[in-house]
């Protein structure tokens, strides 16, 4: 069985955002020659996520008010995680969108459904933050 492993980083330019990072784990998937095994993605950090989703606009517009709504950021002392820092609201918000991805890789192709895409989320931006990309197979 062969194995792979790179580190992916982003620096989203504001708090929060998401970035379709499909094309980035489809060359690293053709850089590894694995035809036939699986792909696992996942944050670093504890205030960012990796997810698979629908690449819409709307879409992301609706998690966007969806997630304050669940865990608003402000104000910052409704939370008592913030002391030193201001982002509790976005280690509430990784757990809800999750901290990897694990597709099957089939014939050299990510074994993705039609409209699936995968994510990174930020929700404590401003600063570079990695991604681990893990392949295993054949």
């Amino acid at each position: 069985m062969k194995s792979y492993r790179k580190e992916l980083w982003f620096e989203i330019k504001k708090r929060r955002g998401f970035v379709n990072i499909t094309h980035e784990l489809e060359e690293c998937l053709r850089e590894s020659g694995i035809k036939e095994g699986l792909l696992l993605c996942n944050a670093m950090h504890i205030t960012a996520s990796v997810f698979i989703n629908d690449d819409e606009s709307g879409l992301h517009r609706d998690f966007e008010n969806w997630l304050e709504k669940l865990a608003p950021e402000k104000p910052y002392s409704q939370y008592h995680h913030n002391g030193y820092e201001d982002n509790a609201d976005a280690h509430l918000k990784r757990t809800v969108m999750g901290r990897e991805v694990v597709v099957a890789v089939t014939n050299g192709k990510l074994d993705l459904g039609p409209w699936e895409q995968i994510f990174y989320g930020e929700f404590d931006g401003m600063r570079k933050k990695r991604v681990l990309v893990k392949i295993i197979g054949e």
